[in-house]
């Protein structure tokens, strides 16, 4: 049956971990479609307001800053993270693990940096991180009535870039977030943060190059450019049902283990394909580099519960 010594979750549910690309499972590669990546392109702008450039043949996260940065003439370093079809830091629309064929791409570049020195009034701060899958951690939610919420100075969108003066450029976000729990109730702790820049006007319509899209076709199309492990990307078109499914194991994780992470639910959802029972599930889990986030049996009673009612339309 299960393993009888999986540890417990050590993260806290308040002080989430949110990320893009946590864990790579060894999963069979899907079906590609007959277009190939290296001739697609997808439209791109600075969030604060630039040009429209045209990026391409990019296969991860990495990859895709540096053709940015490329374009627009500065170190990729200087990307915190982009978003998908609005240049708002709506945290909703983070670009992760995949990009719709259709999706216009905007990069927030660095802004100024900002101090704040505050007490760690109580255990958690009300922080869920995420990072940008290339060294930056920042801040993807402010819980309400929290500590971090009182401090206007702290905004969602900004990089945590040192913590009592050590720095964490280069530091996955769970990471961050182990650090920032650490830290003693009542305890006097400095903050460094970056913020995105930003462009001084409440609102900007994107500038379409010559021939390009719309802004009322972004993210209308059903196929995704999706990024693999090793490296690769691959044209898939969407699932409804695994949509579904993996938003019931975001949820699941969050309550389980506060994290909330897209593409660690994917790699759980793909993990689960073509296992039939939950201890073949279990198995597949610990066979893979899952194992290494500590799974207990009830969470993977629970992911098996999510995955098959998704299956079977009980969602």
């Amino acid at each position: 049956m299960f393993k009888k010594n999986r540890p417990k979750p050590t993260l806290a549910h308040s002080d989430a971990v949110e990320n893009n690309n946590v864990v790579k499972s060894k999963v069979p590669p899907s079906p590609v479609s007959p277009i190939s990546k290296a001739s697609l392109q997808f439209h791109c702008q600075l969030a604060h307001g630039s040009p429209t450039v045209f990026v391409s043949g990019f296969s991860n996260v990495k990859e895709l800053y540096q053709k940015i940065a490329e374009c627009f003439d500065f170190p990729p370093s200087e990307i915190l993270f982009c978003t998908l079809n609005t240049y708002k830091a709506d945290m909703k629309k983070l670009l992760g693990g995949q990009i719709g064929l259709e999706d216009f791409i905007f990069a927030h570049r660095k802004g100024r940096p900002k101090e704040v020195e505050l007490v760690k009034t109580e255990d958690a701060l009300g922080l869920t991180i995420t990072d940008n899958g290339a060294g930056y951690a920042f801040i993807k939610r402010i819980k309400e009535g929290s500590v971090i919420h009182s401090i206007p100075h702290i905004q969602v969108g900004d990089h945590i870039e040192k913590l009592n003066g050590e720095v964490m450029v280069g530091k996955r976000h769970f990471e961050v977030a182990k650090i920032l729990k650490e830290i003693p109730k009542g305890e006097t702790f400095t903050i460094r943060l970056v913020e995105p820049l930003k462009s001084g006007f409440n609102s900007i319509a994107p500038k379409s190059a010559k021939g390009g899209a719309k802004k009322s076709n972004f993210g209308s199309g059903r196929e995704t450019l999706r990024f693999k492990a090793g490296g690769n990307a691959e044209i898939e078109e969407k699932d409804d049902v695994m949509e579904v499914g993996i938003e019931k194991i975001n949820a699941i994780l969050e309550s389980f283990l506060g994290i909330n992470d897209e593409d660690l639910a994917t790699q759980i959802w793909e993990v689960a394909q073509g296992k039939s029972n939950s201890m073949d599930f279990a198995d597949a889990v610990d066979n893979s580099d899952l194992e290494e986030l500590g799974f207990t049996d009830d969470l993977v009673i629970e992911l098996w519960g999510a995955i098959t009612d998704a299956r079977d339309g009980r969602i």
